[in-house]
């Protein structure tokens, strides 16, 4: 059967902008003008002699044509992914390619890497950080660290490490503040908060048995900037253990209140359920594993 030949460009845009439902996002994505996503899409649409979206004032819709094409266009650049992927690291087997929290990525891992290649050097980490929900299917990754329950049907999981919350400040602002004994004491500082983790300081004061009305705070984008924050003594932040344990090994932030709350869930190491685990993986799995597990034991 002869190939008739679809325009890659214009199909790509299409794909994107039909899985995000957004022209904006879909331009985000491919790093274009979402005027150039608009065209690209008009360009599919005059080739093919359909609408394959309905356009409103604020949002987009696939039509019926839409619908029935997008399943096939995006298992396509599945494929095309899935292939580029083993043919780029077909003699890389020693490649792994891990996403994670920023903050995870910062406090927890980064940390540990050195002493990982240190022993393993053969094998190469390339670590991305994101706060995004991780997408196997459209980035070439071999393994995420996300928080939950470890309850997902599409992945494996391996548990690392709880979330146990605690409130942790600089030595030096709480010699300026004095002694906070309660959490009452808290209105003397200004909280630091995560706008990736809103209700962290809310859990943790439900928990002391107090409220957070009244409070002083001031919001990051993520976690490890609240925590820096903290470090400069600009207030107290609620840190989560696995990730400021090194500052309060160090004395860089002490922890006012011997109370820490622990939420349900953790955090887990994922891959797609599966999929053959390559032999890289399996190591630096089982060493961050049990990395993590020493680190624990000795809390």
């Amino acid at each position: 059967m002869k190939r008739v030949p679809v325009p890659l460009n214009p199909l790509r845009a299409f794909e994107a902008a039909a899985r995000l439902l957004s022209f904006t996002r879909a331009a985000e994505e491919l790093n274009v003008t979402q005027v150039a996503i608009s065209r690209q899409v008009r360009v599919l649409e005059g080739y093919l002699g359909v609408e394959l979206f309905r356009r409103g004032p604020r949002s987009i819709e696939l039509t019926d044509a839409g619908a029935r094409l997008y399943p096939a266009v995006g298992r396509a650049f599945d494929e095309i992914s899935h292939a580029a992927a083993l043919v780029s690291r077909r003699n890389r087997p020693d490649v792994l390619a891990i996403q994670a929290y920023t903050t995870f990525a910062q406090h927890g891992l980064i940390p540990l890497l050195s002493r990982f290649h240190e022993k393993h050097p053969g094998i190469e980490v390339r670590l991305s950080a994101s706060t995004q929900a991780v997408d196997f299917a459209h980035r070439d990754l071999d393994a995420a660290i996300r928080s939950g329950t470890g309850a997902w049907p599409d992945y494996e999981s391996d548990f690392l490490a709880p979330i146990e919350l605690l409130p942790v400040i600089s030595p030096s602002l709480l010699k300026t503040v004095g002694n906070l004994r309660g959490p009452g004491d808290l209105r003397r500082v200004t909280l630091l908060h995560s706008l990736a983790r809103p209700d962290d300081w809310s859990a943790w004061l439900a928990a002391a048995g107090r409220g957070d009305g009244g409070l002083r705070v001031l919001k990051f984008e993520n976690s490890a900037m609240a925590y820096e924050a903290a470090i400069q003594g600009v207030g107290c932040a609620i840190g989560i253990r696995a990730l400021v344990g090194r500052y309060l090994d160090s004395g860089a932030l002490v922890a006012p209140f011997a109370l820490t709350h622990t939420l349900p869930g953790g955090y887990y190491l994922v891959r797609p359920r599966g999929r053959r685990e390559s032999p890289a993986l399996r190591i630096f799995r089982a060493w961050l594993l049990q990395t993590l597990a020493q680190a624990r034991a000795q809390q």
